[in-house]
Parts: structure tokens; sequence; C-alpha cells
């Protein structure tokens, strides 16, 4: 990708909605890494099927093994200050979102040490990147609360009105979601940014959710960090059909203390346990 910067095989469970005082968990405790990280934030499976965390108090990526949850490298020297979010493109490339930089560094993995190529900057506090399936890189430009899609060396589009917000994140039709904490919701656009719906019912008992992924069944698992918890929603129907944690602070199974980011992969779960500086596994049990 070229940027110039100014501004902007899941297996189905069967689900039975219920309200949100009466959900139950939609998996259980497996492991949990040593709090060996620095307040992590967002998660993503790398192309090599390790973890990539944005460890944000450590001002870099740290690579974890997705089986044992051992650190195997980090990435960024301890110069990405303020790191949120990570995301691979399809062209194999680590985004990171550089908060506390108004950037997104780009860095090729390709050969035996990380390269950074790129350090694109002019997003105010940048909260969420995402290297879109398209080929377009969305960031979520949380201090200004703007939302801009960027092609080439053009920003092609560009929403705004979500001061504060977090996470974006693709579903598996190629919409953008993006976690807009402050307003207590989910906001889905098309890949042009235009408005298609937005998840802010009572029954999810929003207080503050921050990253999240999206299966290939369209059901998206969210951070609530300010809630204590991680929820399990069908972004088609709306149906809450999980919860995991009781809204207060713990560590745990089945408690977290203030956790960020999420990843799904099939039947099993990551999740950032932040300020228990760790990450912690859970799988769905199948008969």
């Amino acid at each position: 990708m070229r940027w110039i910067v100014g501004l902007l095989g899941v297996m189905a469970c069967a689900w039975a909605p219920v309200s949100a005082a009466a959900q139950g968990a939609f998996a259980s405790f497996d492991k949990a890494s040593e709090p060996v990280l620095n307040d992590p934030h967002d998660i993503e499976i790398g192309p090599d099927g390790q973890l990539y965390i944005a460890d944000k108090f450590g001002h870099q990526v740290v690579v974890m093994d997705a089986d044992t949850l051992e650190v195997i490298s980090t990435i960024g020297d301890g110069q990405l200050f303020g790191a949120h979010d990570v995301s691979f493109g399809p062209d194999g490339k680590l985004y990171v979102a550089v908060t506390n930089m108004n950037a997104v560094a780009v860095f090729d993995l390709s050969g035996p040490e990380p390269v950074r190529e790129q350090f694109l900057q002019g997003f105010s506090f940048t909260e969420g990147a995402l290297a879109h399936s398209n080929g377009r890189l969305y960031v979520m430009a949380s201090g200004t609360g703007q939302l801009f899609a960027v092609e080439g060396d053009q920003i092609v589009a560009g929403a705004a009105g979500m001061g504060g917000a977090h996470d974006v994140a693709e579903g598996p039709d190629g919409t953008v979601w993006v976690a807009d904490n402050r307003a207590q919701r989910l906001v889905q656009f098309t890949e042009d940014l235009e408005l298609i719906k937005v998840l802010n019912d009572p029954k999810y008992g929003f207080v503050g959710p921050r990253y999240m992924d999206i299966d290939d069944l369209g059901r998206v698992v969210v951070a609530d960090q300010d809630a204590h918890r991680v929820l399990l929603i069908d972004t088609l129907s709306g149906d809450l059909l999980g919860v995991i944690g009781d809204g207060s602070p713990g560590i745990g199974p089945g408690k977290f203390d203030d956790p960020e980011g999420a990843e799904a992969l099939g039947d099993t779960y990551y999740f950032a346990d932040s300020d228990n500086n760790r990450i912690v596994r859970y799988v769905v049990l199948q008969n």
C-alpha cells in the first residue's frame, strides 16, 4: 500500500437468546499467560499463527505463542508510544495504531527482523487501525472522533461524530465496525463509510466497549472494558449470545480487570486482561 496522510471455519453453535441478567458464559476459561505485559490492548492472530499484542505502556507489540502463551519476541523497541491497536493487511504487513504519536506504524515482517517501512502521521490520538481486505487502511482518529479510509495516496471516505472511539474491525461481508465506547455502542459502516447499523440496545449493558473481533458467522466478541466483561453478539439479529465476567474487576476464571482486546479463532477466544497485565484464553467445549 502507498499512503499520503493528512487527516484521516468456525463451528456453529445453537445459542438461545435470553436477558442480559440471565445470560451465561459463551466459553470456558482454559489458560492464562504470566502477568508479563504492561496494559495489553488489542490482539491479532498473525499469518504465522501467533498472537500480536499492542502492549500500551510497554510501547511495543509483543509476539506471544498462541499455544503456550509465552512471549516469543517484541516489535518496536519500546518506541511505539501508547500502542493500542494491531492489524495485518492482505500484504502481510503489520499496522500499529501508535496513539500518543497520532500515527500508524507499518512493519514488514518478511525478513529475519521486523523493518518499520512507514510512519503515517496526522491522525489525532489514533486508537484504531484496520488494514482491510480491500486494500484500504481505516484509521480511527479518536481525538477528533473521525474515521478515515485511505486508498493508495488518497483519503477516499470519512465519518465523524465518534469522539473517543477505539477499535475498527472488518466483518465477514467486508463491512467496517467501530467500537464507539463513549456513546456505548457498536457502529457498522459500508466500505465507503456510509452508516448501516448501530448496536446499542440496553440488553447489552455496554459501559465502555473498546476492542473486538468478528467471526465468520457474523458474531462480534467485544471487550466492554469499564464493565469488566466480554460479550458475544450476533450482529445480524442483534441477539446477545453470552457474557463472560460479572461486572466487577478481579482475576481468575470468569473474571477480568478492564479487558481491552479480543480475538476469535474458531472455538478459541483470546482476551487482553489489561489491568491484570496478561492474556487469557477461553474455549467452547464441543461434544
